[in-house]
């Protein structure tokens, strides 16, 4: 059998490029849906969190310091009441990581 016939004489068929445009948009779309969405709520729920601070409020700061906050400065910066010595420790409000839910009283 010569190698003349063994040799494939057209080319492979290439894809369109019709259909990679779309293709390529959607998987940016899906990305965007699944990674930076999320990421942005999570983004907004925190800062809405961080600007309903009270003072008298229970909170856990990235350290793993929880304490009651006595007052918070216009500087963004507040002052915790740490027990079992009444310490107080002046913090960034951003290192707040998490609020104390309102423990409900028992009769």
């Amino acid at each position: 059998m010569p190698l003349a016939l063994l040799i494939q004489t057209t080319a492979p068929s290439s894809p369109s490029s019709g259909f990679g445009l779309p293709l390529m948009l959607l998987m940016f779309v899906g990305l965007y849906v699944l990674l930076f969405l999320p990421a942005m709520r999570q983004r907004k729920k925190r800062q809405k969190m961080l600007q309903a601070l009270q003072p008298g409020q229970l909170v856990l700061t990235n350290g793993g310091i929880i304490g009651h906050i006595v007052t918070i400065n216009e500087d963004d910066t507040l002052i915790l009441r740490v027990k079992p010595d009444n310490l107080r420790l002046h913090v960034d409000r951003s290192a707040v990581a998490s609020v104390a839910p309102v423990a409900e009283e028992k009769k």
